[in-house]
């Protein structure tokens, strides 16, 4: 049990301000939806920023998890050789994909603009590939923080970019343009250059604090030696490439929909059933943050665990309590929709119109414990060094993905893209499964997973579907679900709290 809290304190450290990050995106999401014209201006928002996940899983190469494998494998003395290899081959991929942009910045416009107001576009890709190469660049310097057991500095510059964030966005989108009808002086100072509700705002808030950010890395980024160890270097790559195949197709799982939707869906009907997927998914963010913690604290813990007699049982017992807390936050947050639904409350003009996407949040918030289940599973092939199973298996998720939106989409809107991920992610389970118990068996309680995953679901489709999401109705059959949990895990709680009774002996 120590060694869950320590995952647990891991989890905690390295995760917090991260949550808080997605917190600001969420809590932001309300005054974009007002302050924008219309649902496919938040349409186009989501699409840019899905192509950013994908370009930041490229620029990064896997080179975190990378990062953290060979501080394990390799001598301490050769600890500052893994940070120079991995460092310079972000710096690589930064300059690979800025020069590209700059020299293909017309057909890259065209492509996105789509017909649209081209020179904003050009705007908006010059804003991204900055914010690219700065979030890469600092990526490594991150890492090695963590590896150092620096969470105090760790926590600060990543409060200080999503203060920077919050603030640039609040100037641009909420107060300078009430200040410019109130005062001459902001008048004066916004003239000739401001553009009230200009959605470009929120991506040059994203480029000062991510520009910043790297700036007070600068600490970390001085300690580089350029220099290559040629033998570790291909050790490394040959460790990563797999990985960064997998990121790859795990970020197209999680966002090809949004990435292609105005490409399957043309016009300004794509855009606007863009938009409001974009927005109910928001709603789903407290349980896309537990996934988020998890694995900044999973993967450095799983690593420096592995070597422990009783490491297997002890990832089992992980995924029992993670399967169990994703689905009490999957029941909580659907039979709260109620209310939950007023943070994605559109403009005067169109108040509901987000609210028609609500049917769709119980099944997103399904596919969240889904990858959360399998980014438990793919512990296995990181510890064993297999990760060209990584590859065959984010693959196949991947092609399922491709092939499923291009087909679904185009019929079915954004359910359809729901649905699609839901396949991908439970064949990735299996697949995951499959080879894992083969190569590196953990005694997972397959039975009681299942138990807790199918009876939150139901319990959440019940809610919604038969009783409308009724805010009484909903927490009474939560507390019934909580109560029901914490008698079947009894055992374990007691154990818990003899355990700590004894050290406080």
């Amino acid at each position: 049990m120590s060694s869950v809290k320590k995952f647990v304190s891991d989890t905690v450290i390295y995760g917090f301000t991260t949550i808080v990050s997605r917190m600001l995106s969420f809590l932001m999401t309300p005054i974009y939806l007002r302050k924008f014209k219309d649902a496919a201006v938040y349409g186009l928002y989501s699409n840019l920023y899905a192509w950013v996940s994908m370009l930041n899983a490229i620029l990064a190469f896997g080179m975190e998890t990378t990062y953290f494998r060979f501080l394990q494998k390799v001598d301490p003395k050769d600890k500052q050789r893994v940070f120079d290899n991995s460092f310079v081959v972000t710096l690589m991929t930064s300059l690979l994909l800025l020069i590209s942009v700059f020299v293909f910045i017309d057909p890259i416009t065209a492509w996105f603009a789509d017909g649209g107001r081209s020179e904003e576009y050009t705007k908006y890709i010059q804003y991204f590939v900055f914010i690219l190469v700065a979030d890469a660049l600092a990526v490594v310097p991150f890492a090695k923080l963590r590896a150092q057991g620096r969470p105090i500095r760790y926590s600060s510059l990543k409060f200080i970019n999503i203060f920077v964030t919050l603030f640039s966005n609040l100037f641009f989108i909420v107060y300078l343009p009430d200040w410019t009808k109130s005062s001459a002086f902001w008048a004066d100072f916004a003239a000739g250059w401001f553009q009230e509700g200009w959605i470009g705002y929120v991506f040059l808030s994203n480029l000062l604090a991510s520009v910043l950010t790297l700036l007070l890395l600068t600490p970390e980024i001085l300690t580089l030696r350029l220099r290559i160890d040629r033998p570790l270097m291909k050790s490394m790559l040959v460790y990563s490439f797999p990985i960064l195949i997998a990121n790859i197709s795990f970020i197209l799982n999680e966002n090809l929909d949004k990435m292609f939707f105005p490409k399957l869906l043309p016009g300004e009907y794509g855009k606007t059933e863009l938009g409001i997927y974009a927005a109910v998914t928001k709603i789903a963010v407290f349980l896309n943050l537990f996934v988020t913690a998890f694995r900044l604290g999973a993967e450095p813990f799983f690593f420096s665990y592995a070597k422990n007699e009783n490491a297997r049982r002890t990832y089992a017992k992980i995924m029992e309590y993670f399967v169990m807390l994703m689905v009490l936050v999957m029941v909580g947050i659907t039979v709260n929709l109620d209310w939950l639904k007023d943070f994605i409350r559109g403009n005067e003009l169109q108040p509901d119109i987000y609210w028609t996407g609500l049917k769709v949040v119980p099944f997103i918030l399904l596919n969240f414990v889904l990858l959360g289940i399998y980014m438990n599973l793919s512990v296995w092939y990181k510890l064993t060094d297999q990760t060209r199973f990584a590859l065959y298996i984010s693959l196949t998720g991947a092609l399922v993905t491709i092939a499923l939106n291009f087909l679904l989409i185009p019929i079915y809107s954004y359910p359809g893209a729901v649905a699609t991920t839901t396949t991908a992610y439970l064949v990735m389970i299996g697949l995951s499964l499959f080879w894992g118990q083969k190569y590196y068996p953990i005694p997972y309680h397959f039975l009681k997973i299942i138990l807790y995953l199918m009876s939150g679901l139901g319990v959440s489709l019940v809610s919604f579907f038969i009783f409308n999401s009724n805010f009484w109705i909903g927490n009474g059959l939560l507390l019934l679900f909580s109560i029901a949990i914490v008698f079947s895990e009894r055992k374990n709680i007691e154990q818990l709290l003899l355990q700590r009774k004894n050290n406080l002996k």
